[in-house]
Order: structure tokens, then sequence, then C-alpha cells
């Protein structure tokens, strides 16, 4: 009798470690609240028996990931490793690095790269001009989709009947007054910014704050990230985001497409 085949689908569930999976979730739990955390906290955030919980934060501490004194639990710096490996290995952060510091710097204005993660960005790299303080979208700070310039130029790639359903199921909160939120209206200004081939999202995101994206393409054209530039409204009117930022983004997107694997 043939040996049967097992399927990936078979083996990824057989390789998935369950503990791995908990110790993971209960890091993210970190970052809803600022300051230490409590066991019984933790363990409701991350939807664990609290004894499951407390073994899982003892386990991180001896990896030196968490500190703690038996009540309240700390993320410690050695979480940062983490990123890091990621921010050094990614191969979007090595390619367009020096293009958002060439754009940052022709603009004097800050440029960011962004991700997509589920329903969220995710931005992963940035530059600043050497006159501007450096505050705005710090890296590893995650913002909605759906409204933001970056999200709206990567779901762009998905087909009107993908991204309609896709829309409909996911979260759309008002983040302010100008916030679009009915998914008829979303599907209609992702096919526009698609057919144009950018995306201006005016203070939809956050208030006093407009930005303009333009998708990051592979060498086989499909959409890998976006790059944006923005400002406060008082500063820089929209026209100017398309007349002088734009042509900057295009460039810098374009340049890079033949090393993009």
């Amino acid at each position: 009798m043939p040996k049967l085949k097992r399927s990936d689908t078979d083996e990824r569930a057989t390789d998935w470690v369950e503990s791995l999976d908990r110790g993971l979730r209960l890091l993210q739990c970190f970052g809803a609240t600022t300051g230490p955390m409590t066991l019984s906290d933790l363990a409701r955030a991350a939807d664990l028996p609290r004894a499951t919980a407390r073994r899982m934060l003892f386990t991180l501490q001896r990896g030196g990931f968490v500190s703690g004194d038996g009540k309240l639990f700390s993320l410690t710096p050695h979480v940062l490793t983490l990123a890091a490996s990621y921010l050094r290995s990614n191969q979007l952060v090595a390619v367009l690095q020096p293009v958002l510091d060439r754009v940052a710097t022709a603009a004097n204005e800050i440029s960011s790269l962004a991700v997509l993660d589920g329903d969220e960005v995710v931005f992963i790299a940035r530059s600043s001009p050497a006159r501007m303080f450096s505050g705005g979208l710090e890296i590893g700070y995650r913002l909605p989709a759906f409204c933001t310039s970056v999200g709206r130029a990567m779901l762009g790639q998905l087909d009107d009947a993908e991204l309609a359903a896709r829309l409909k199921t996911m979260k759309r909160e008002e983040l302010t007054p100008q916030t679009v939120t009915d998914p008829k209206a979303l599907l209609a200004r992702i096919a526009a910014d698609r057919a144009q081939a950018y995306s201006l999202v005016d203070r939809e995101a956050e208030p006093h704050f407009r930005s303009i994206s333009v998708p990051v393409r592979r060498y086989d054209d499909v959409i890998v990230a976006a790059i944006n530039m923005g400002a406060h409204v008082d500063r820089v009117p929209e026209q100017e985001l398309i007349d002088r930022f734009l042509p900057l983004l295009r460039a810098g997107a374009e340049s890079v497409r033949s090393q993009l694997l």
C-alpha cells in the first residue's frame, strides 16, 4: 500500500509549538500600557491561565527579556535585539534607507517606509533632515491601513473584489472627524489612488496632518511596501505635496525596483 504524503498544512500543524506561541503573545501584551504590569493583568490580556502566564514570565525573565519581582513585570532592553535582527536582515530597509535619506534631504521633510501587517501598517525605516527635530512616526509605529496614505497605496494592489471583501471585514474606527470609514467610499478612493499611482490622505489618520505615499514595487511589479512624506496642514498645503514631494517619492521608488527580490 503506498505511503500517504503528508500535506504542508499537516506539517505546519504538527510543527506548531503552543508554548512558544503563548510566550510571544505574552510579550506583545506589554505594549498595551505604560509601566510595569501585574501577573493578573498580563494573564488577562494574553487570555492565558494565571499559572501558565507565570511560567511564561519566569521563562522570559530567565532569558533576559523580562524583569520582575514576582508581582510586577516589565520588558528589558534585551527585547530590542528581536527588532534589531529584523531591521538588519530586511532587504527593504537596506535598499530603501538611502532613498529615504535622499528624499528627506531634497524636500527638507521627514520620509518614512512602511509595510502591511494584517490590517495595519508598520513603519520600519525613516529619515529626517538634519535641521528637523526627530519626531513624528517612529520605527515600529502602527496605524490602520484603511485611513493612511501608505496603507491605501499598498491595498491598491488588490483587485476590486478582493479589496471590497478586505474592507468589509477590516476594523474601521473613526480616528478624526475626517476619517472615511464607509467601505464603498474607501473602495472608490483606493481604486482612484491605484489609477493615479499615489495616495494622498488629509487628516484622516491624525488631526492636522496630511501625507502622500507611493507604492514600492519589486522587480516583478508586486507591491511590497510604500514610502511617504507628510507635514502639518498649516505648514504645507495639499498641492505642494503633489508638486514637490510626489516626484521625489516616485523617483525614489522606481530607482530600487530592480534591486528588490
